[in-house]
């Protein structure tokens, strides 16, 4: 256990980076939903607003700390969240 938590700085970029993007594509399923039924109903515009004021602040918060993974995370779920949204206006 002792080994594996010493070689884990080595591999913090790589797991930053898988973390990032599996938590961004997450709403993919989402987007698909909504797109391929094209009804967005069931989609709360708070929790979406509310996320998105989120997203950017992490984004921000990234870019200060320069950190890559998050950089990357926030952009990617900015674009799936800003689309959802995006329909959400849309298709009301």
């Amino acid at each position: 256990m002792i080994f594996f938590l010493e070689h884990m700085e080595a591999y913090q970029e790589t797991l930053g980076f898988i973390a990032a993007i599996l938590s961004s594509i997450s709403f993919l399923p989402q987007l698909i939903k909504i797109w391929r039924f094209r009804s967005v109903k069931d989609i709360s515009t708070g929790m979406y607003v509310i996320y998105t004021f989120s997203v950017i602040l992490w984004l921000i918060y990234g870019i200060i700390i320069k950190s890559e993974p998050l950089i990357l995370a926030e952009i990617l779920t900015l674009i799936l969240v800003s689309a959802i949204l995006t329909m959400k206006y849309l298709w009301k």
